[in-house]
């Protein structure tokens, strides 16, 4: 495939990268930040998105690019709109040009979080952010040209800023830490995602899909488990209420987030890895350095 991937100065981007390489697929990144072998380019100028669509020709597009800073997407809506819509508008507009599919990265956070069960691919949403809003509108455009969405959640990986690097820094320092125990999710890492992503893109089917790593767990437990993963003190982490954040957060989070991923079963995939796998392998890279 000729594969071409948004947001490929991103963690996820530099996965699907790699992944896609491995496979033998001829990728190329665009990122508003450089890229290597890749070109930066604004998503929200339609023009410049038609351009490099139209001169790379790929079969399709993985569009993993958005402004995923949910706090700050609720300060600053009109940002987010764009880098979360109006950039998917131009992306879709560029691949409809070519014939391209598009693979759309969304998120756990189109869901209210009010179910008492995991999240299907069917259940309605009903985001309660900025954020969410944003990325359910960007489905939309997606879904309504015949493409592929792939919602995901608590993505990390041993590159960029996330949960585990953060973690691991502030156990080195014997920091005591505080996170919440009633938020459930799933925690997905983005070597994982990048290769489920890549089939997505091979197959094409269009509609919805949940993919994550396997198994539920608040943050509070994830958090226990990455301090055991590395050998720290499963004490330096202390439960709290969402309603004890201090200062509160601007955005509201989902309480219930986990993502069953149905849909990826019925196309005949076998389930993602238990989370608790690819994080002992993250924890042990980013020991390496």
């Amino acid at each position: 495939m000729r594969l071409l991937v948004t947001g490929a100065a991103g963690q996820l981007g530099g996965h699907l990268l790699e992944v896609g390489g491995e496979l033998g697929h001829d990728l190329f990144g665009v990122d508003l930040l450089p890229v290597p072998g890749g070109t930066s380019v604004d998503l929200s100028d339609a023009g410049a998105v038609r351009g490099v669509v139209t001169e790379h020709r790929p079969d399709v597009v993985v569009h993993a690019a958005a402004w995923t800073a949910v706090d700050n997407c609720e300060l600053d809506p009109e940002r987010a709109r764009v880098a979360n819509v109006v950039a998917t508008e131009a992306v879709i507009d560029a691949a409809t040009r070519v014939g391209a599919h598009v693979v759309l990265v969304s998120t756990d956070y189109v869901f209210d979080g009010t179910k008492a069960a995991p999240y299907v691919e069917d259940d309605e949403p009903a985001p309660r952010s900025v954020y969410g809003r944003t990325k359910l509108e960007a489905e939309r455009i997606v879904l309504a040209a015949g493409g592929t969405v792939a919602r995901t959640s608590w993505l990390c990986s041993a590159r960029g800023r996330n949960v585990v690097r953060t973690v691991l820094d502030l156990a080195d320092d014997g920091t005591v830490m505080r996170f919440v125990d009633d938020q459930l999710g799933q925690p997905t890492f983005a070597a994982d995602l990048a290769g489920m992503l890549v089939v997505l893109a091979d197959e094409r089917p269009g509609g919805v899909f949940h993919t994550t790593n396997s198994g539920p767990v608040t943050w509070y437990g994830f958090v226990k488990d990455i301090l055991l993963a590395a050998g720290h003190d499963p004490d330096l982490v202390r439960p709290i209420r969402t309603d004890e954040l201090d200062p509160p957060r601007p955005a509201p989070r989902p309480a219930n987030s986990v993502l069953e991923g149905r849909a990826w079963r019925q196309a005949g995939h076998a389930p993602a890895r238990d989370f608790h796998e690819p994080l002992a392998e993250v924890v042990a890279r980013l020991r390496r350095g």
